[in-house]
């Protein structure tokens, strides 16, 4: 099995899918403001994130803008290998809100391309981006293929608030992809949350995913209070997370994240 670290900045808190991919760096990494470029044997990432504000209060969560992308290549040329998870332990210095926030169910997205399910549940919508990714099927040529996508508010589980990731390609044939991510509560050191992302079949596990962007932001009054979906406080400076990606053909990455952050005087 392959292994190596990654270190650099939390891109913040929330399931970014397929676009937080490239949003860390390893020995070796370029990093630019908020772009990254890292190696890893022959897999190259490049990866771009952060949230907004960046000045935040000490002792009470305020609401965030989450913001990250991820270009998945390879140094010979060749498809970079098929990504199958991504687990994230994030900080505890920030939360999830969902009160009075629309519930969308995977029933409603059921066979529903971008534009039908996002009229079956507009008001559970969270986050918006975009995904890519190149189907090469034995002795033809590749095909990219790309999707807008769109996140969810979903049903609680155990307690828990959920999130369904939504896609659709029509390449070989048309399909809906539906991921579920729970977002766990767990009681770890710095580490208050976790979540796990299993990458679906794309075009029956010929599809290879080689990008994404997405931006997570949603706010709404209930009962004349304001409320939004992720929130965060800046107790120490800096807001972090552990992550893990692991890949089809045994290659497994992993490392902590760290991403400043001011206090508001």
């Amino acid at each position: 099995m392959k292994r190596g670290p990654i270190k650099s900045r939390l891109v913040g808190l929330g399931i970014l899918v397929l676009a937080v991919l490239g949003l860390a760096g390893v020995a070796g990494a370029v990093r630019d403001n908020d772009r990254v470029e890292l190696r890893a044997g022959d897999l190259l990432i490049v990866g771009h994130g952060g949230f907004r504000p960046e000045t935040l209060p000490r002792h009470k969560d305020a609401p965030i803008l989450i913001y990250g992308g991820g270009k998945l290549s390879t140094v010979s040329g060749e498809l970079p290998p098929i990504l199958k998870t991504l687990t994230f332990e994030f900080d505890r210095h920030g939360s999830v809100d969902t009160a009075g926030l629309a519930v969308c169910t995977a029933g409603k997205l059921q066979a529903t391309d971008v534009p039908a399910a996002r009229r079956a549940c507009p008001g559970a919508i969270v986050g918006e981006g975009v995904g890519s990714a190149v189907v090469e099927f034995p002795e033809q040529r590749p095909i990219p293929i790309s999707s807008p996508i769109t996140l969810f508010n979903g049903p609680k589980l155990h307690g828990n608030d959920t999130v369904l990731a939504h896609a659709y390609t029509t390449v070989p044939i048309a399909t809906t992809f539906i991921v579920p991510v729970v977002i766990e509560k767990i009681h770890k050191g710095v580490y208050g949350y976790r979540t796990e992302a299993r990458i679906p079949k794309i075009a029956g596990g010929y599809g290879h995913p080689i990008s994404g962007n997405i931006k997570i932001e949603r706010k709404w009054t209930l009962k004349g209070k304001k409320h939004s979906y992720v929130n965060a406080r800046c107790e120490n400076g800096r807001l972090q997370a552990r992550g893990e990606f692991s890949f089809k053909d045994g290659t497994f990455l992993q490392g902590t994240f760290f991403r400043p952050c001011k206090v508001l005087k």
